[in-house]
């Protein structure tokens, strides 16, 4: 039990890094001293800056010999732009270490593998899958070589995102757009199509934006006809945007955007897979895709959405576009299933957020 209870602390921990550390994971630590006392507590709060067993270790001091170590993902064992924390552990004599993830990076890996070398008493896959959520970005972006996609939705009980008119100006509270700004403060990347763009002319921004070492939010626009216009909210200074377009596009004025020239998709549209591979290259761990329905459903046909947040207002319409397009479901039998992670009032608002459910249970 008092092994559950400190991982479970440094998974909370860990949870403080959200949004700041990309690149890196989100890490928390707890250290134990050799009579079973926390000693010190840490997270990894920004890339570039200190790992959380380094900031642990730092506030445990000499209470750590002897003592455990409760990090949510195995210590890394390579320099770079800060040393190895399997070699910092061993060096402040922790004697036990409690990992509950497995380091998938083969660039960083084999900290478990040198603490036990030296002797270290270490145990792997407490909480796992607890930790393995907190950190999903990172996990999907380094095992699978793409960054990871949330959907977010805004609709009526009914599943209606706008009116028959069109109108969608607000179908939830200023308390649920206020917890939507905090979650594209926390992604690499906002994403929408250009439907969107043209429909709503969205800034696409994180209001008030969160202090981010690698600055705020890109913008992504999916654009494959190039048909963004040159005034709009997109193409402001108030952070970098990235246009994709297809090879054969002609693009007008773009400013200071980019333009990325990717391949079609069968059909009519881009090929996500490529986007979302150039978007790993750019070092982009998680996406918050606010495209509009077509898009949606293309990103859930391939396959390409890790986790979904719904934001249901307490209202009916009973006509209007549906949140969801077509998303490649022509029998029951091939219907998305999802698994419910949390459900919390936001106002007078359901924020629900789901994953894909194991293969298994579709």
């Amino acid at each position: 039990m008092s092994d559950l209870m400190h991982m479970r602390r440094a998974i909370a921990l860990a949870a403080g890094g959200r949004g700041t550390t990309s690149p890196n994971p989100v890490v928390g630590c707890v250290i134990l001293d050799a009579g079973g006392q926390v000693a010190g507590e840490g997270f990894h709060a920004r890339a570039g800056g200190p790992h959380a067993e380094v900031v642990a270790l730092r506030q445990a001091g000499e209470r750590a010999r002897g003592g455990t170590a409760y990090v949510t993902l195995e210590p890394c064992d390579h320099t770079g732009r800060t040393g190895p924390c399997s070699l910092a552990l061993l060096q402040a004599g922790v004697r036990r270490v409690v990992v509950a993830v497995s380091d998938p990076n083969p660039a960083a890996a084999g900290g478990a593998a040198r603490l036990r070398a030296a002797g270290v008493a270490v145990e792997t896959g407490l909480l796992a899958e607890e930790a393995e959520r907190g950190n999903a970005e990172w996990l999907t972006f380094v095992r699978r070589g793409r960054p990871h996609v949330t959907w977010k939705f805004a609709a009526t009980l009914d599943g209606r995102s706008a009116a028959a008119d069109g109108t969608s100006r607000w179908i939830t509270s200023a308390e649920a757009r206020a917890d939507v700004h905090l979650l594209r403060a926390r992604s690499d990347a906002i994403l929408a199509g250009v439907g969107t763009v043209l429909a709503d002319d969205p800034r696409l921004t994180a209001r008030p934006p969160l202090e981010r070492p690698s600055g705020p939010p890109l913008r992504v626009v999916v654009d494959t006809r190039g048909r963004v216009p040159a005034d709009a909210e997109v193409l402001s200074r108030e952070a970098p945007t990235l246009l994709a377009v297809a090879e054969d596009a002609v693009p007008g004025p773009v400013g200071a955007a980019e333009v990325v020239r990717l391949p079609r998709a069968p059909g009519t549209g881009l090929d996500l897979r490529a986007l979302l591979a150039e978007l790993h290259k750019r070092d982009i761990v998680g996406i918050f895709l606010e495209g509009g329905p077509t898009l949606a459903g293309s990103f859930m046909r391939e396959g390409l959405i890790d986790r979904v947040v719904g934001y249901l207002a307490p209202a009916l319409l009973g006509d209007g576009p549906a949140a969801l397009g077509p998303a490649g479901v022509r029998t029951i039998g091939q219907t998305h299933r999802l698994v419910f992670e949390e459900v919390v009032s936001v106002g007078p608002d359901l924020r629900v957020t789901a994953r894909p459910a194991p293969s298994e249970e579709n």
